[in-house]
């Protein structure tokens, strides 16, 4: 009898890491496949399910303006209540650390469904770091049942929890799994950087670094871009209203600076592939880009990927803007600093997370239920 496995997700980024999942279960008849959106950031999550062929079977939609933690937590549970009754799963799978994630676990775990953990372990140790993210993974790894760890750091994480050893799979993360589909050989964009131009990607968005950090950050660049002339840095700026208007006022007048429209995940993945460099504060890039051979320096004072820092392929730069300038600066001008961390082995696994999950799931339902 097929396993009946739900896969629950809200945001780009989750659509972007559950896709590989999402299909190969679809794909397989070990599985009865079911795939609910929450649409926690509908726009930006409807951007990717086209690309990836997903056909949700539920669309909560629950995306409101100006809606809080509080909100999206509540609607998740009170929608994936009668989901989870009628459609009765063997398993629901959720990803990472979004809101809708724990909620989702929350909803799982009420009706006594196991739970599938994707991308399970990652810590900083630091409730409010990033916040709620941290959070939202430390409790949805309370609930969890099988443990889908992409590193062997994140593994000990989850053991040094008393999880059981016996429930932890160290798969490499489905990031990887999707860039085989979206990165093409043969992509160009008019905003890509010319060849003659060494392109640096920024992306920036978290509740911890609006105001003054984001400021110093873009302070930084801005030094950067008067100074080398012969470096593009692409933008591709964040829905948040404070996000673009900082930007705005602190970059826009700049010729080598091109601030652009949120990418959508070919667009971005490629714009990475074709980058010298990427700044960021977000989780996902932190994986993507050193699997391109692209060095981050990460927006942060925390990272809950320390794999990749210890590998040489990330380095942690805060927002302060001296501490930027000089990091971005560093490796514009020392060809040997910068092929040291863009030639760092990938930590992040060999692109094939997505099989190692399913059958770590068949393996769980065989040894332990049926």
């Amino acid at each position: 009898m097929p396993i009946k496995v739900m896969s629950i997700f809200g945001t780009r980024p989750e659509a972007i890491k559950m896709a590989p999942v999402v299909n190969a279960l679809k794909n397989d008849e070990r599985f009865v496949a079911k795939t609910v959106i929450t649409a926690q950031h509908r726009d930006m999550l409807d951007q990717v399910l086209p690309i990836f062929d997903i056909v949700p079977d539920y669309d909560s939609n629950i995306m409101a303006q100006g809606q809080t933690l509080t909100d999206i937590t509540t609607k998740v549970l009170l929608d994936l209540h009668p989901i989870l009754q009628k459609e009765k799963p063997d398993m629901v799978l959720v990803h990472g650390d979004t809101t809708t994630t724990f909620a989702a676990a929350t909803a799982a775990f009420y009706q006594q469904i196991r739970i599938g953990h994707v991308e399970a372990g990652l810590r900083t140790w630091n409730k409010y770091s990033p916040f709620p993210e941290e959070a939202n993974r430390q409790m949805t790894d309370v609930l969890t049942d099988l443990f889908f760890a992409p590193t062997v750091q994140s593994k000990q994480n989850l053991l040094a929890e008393n999880h059981p050893q016996n429930a932890v799979v160290v798969t490499g993360n489905t990031a990887i799994d999707a860039m085989k589909f979206t990165v093409k050989k043969d992509y160009t964009a008019a905003s890509l950087a010319s060849n003659k131009q060494r392109q640096l990607v920024l992306t920036m968005h978290r509740r911890e670094n609006l105001g003054a950090p984001m400021t110093q950050v873009f302070s930084a660049l801005r030094r950067i871009a008067q100074e080398f002339l012969d470096v593009t840095i692409v933008f591709p700026m964040h829905k948040n209203p404070q996000v673009r208007q900082l930007a705005k006022e602190k970059l826009s007048d700049l010729e080598n600076v091109r601030l652009v429209e949120p990418l959508g995940v070919i667009d971005f993945h490629n714009f990475i592939a074709n980058s010298y460099l990427v700044l960021s504060d977000s989780g996902g890039v932190q994986e993507e880009a050193p699997s391109l051979g692209v060095p981050v320096l990460v927006l942060r004072n925390t990272t809950e990927r320390p794999e990749g820092v210890e590998a040489g392929t990330l380095k942690l730069v805060g927002t302060q803007e001296e501490d930027i300038y000089q990091a971005t600066k560093e490796l514009l001008v020392n060809p040997q600093k910068y092929a040291a961390m863009a030639q760092a082995q990938n930590p992040y696994g060999d692109g094939f997370a997505s099989d190692y999950i399913l059958t770590a799931i068949e393996q769980y339902f065989c040894q332990y239920i049926r």
